[in-house]
């Protein structure tokens, strides 16, 4: 993701949540290098309004040495060509907190075709609100892979009460299965329970259902036929025609 995208789509997620990130004013005078700032900007870098002159320098002393380069090229590049321009980057304020930061500007010409004069926009403290999305992803992944894992608990308790075998052993056949049949264990998981639970499915599977669904080769009796593509020396002809391949029919 560019740059621009991160501003982009961070201040879109702000704008729907109905987010009010701290945002202040600024104006850049290119011929005398003064900048003016509006207090909520000098909030942001850890100051009282006026405690100290903004300049370039103290801007730059301010930003992750990760971005210091960066920022300092997007500044210029804007003062030179009179380009609009966003930019995201992390400021350590005063105190050693860091913030994460949108900038905005634009140039102001000379009338008549001149060169810039100033650029001016906004500084946009997205801290709190990136701080937000990112503990919304992570609880999104969280609940994902506790479903995912959920899948794989639920497929173990049949194995168990149909086998009468404990956890281990259940988890050992599906993850056996997954390799005999090149399938991940949470898909097939799912796609047991998909076959073998449910309201519409009131009667709990058999012990030869399930070992047919995970492809497990059954024992012959004595003076049985092994079973076709399991012979001596034969080779397995894949998953059987229940097996987690097949189609599932919607419940």
């Amino acid at each position: 993701m560019s740059e621009g995208d991160l501003f982009d789509d961070t201040t879109e997620s702000v704008l729907a949540a109905g987010e009010h990130p701290p945002v202040g004013r600024y104006r850049l005078d290119l011929g005398t290098g003064r900048w003016a700032w509006s207090a909520e900007i000098y909030t942001m870098y850890g100051f009282e309004p006026g405690e100290v002159v903004p300049t370039a320098q103290l801007m730059l002393s301010h930003a992750h040495p990760e971005d210091l380069a960066r920022v300092d090229a997007v500044l210029r590049h804007a003062a030179e060509t009179g380009e609009p321009f966003s930019a995201v980057h992390r400021v350590y304020d005063a105190r050693r907190r860091l913030h994460l930061v949108a900038v905005t500007g634009q140039t102001r010409r000379v009338p008549d075709g001149g060169g810039a004069t100033e650029v001016a926009g906004y500084f946009i403290d997205m801290t709190d609100v990136h701080r937000h999305l990112a503990q919304q992803e992570a609880s999104r992944a969280i609940q994902a892979s506790a479903e995912r894992r959920g899948a794989i608990e639920q497929a173990k308790g049949v194995l168990m009460v149909v086998h009468g075998i404990g956890a281990d052993e259940a988890f050992d056949r599906l993850r056996l299965a997954s390799n005999r049949l090149n399938v991940p264990v949470r898909d097939l998981a799912e796609r047991l329970l998909e076959r073998f639970t449910g309201p519409a499915r009131p009667v709990a599977p058999t012990a030869a259902a399930l070992g047919e669904f995970l492809g497990e080769a059954r024992e012959p009796r004595a003076g049985e036929p092994a079973p076709s593509g399991h012979g001596p020396g034969g080779r397995s002809s894949g998953p059987p025609p229940g097996g987690p391949l097949a189609p599932v029919t919607p419940r």
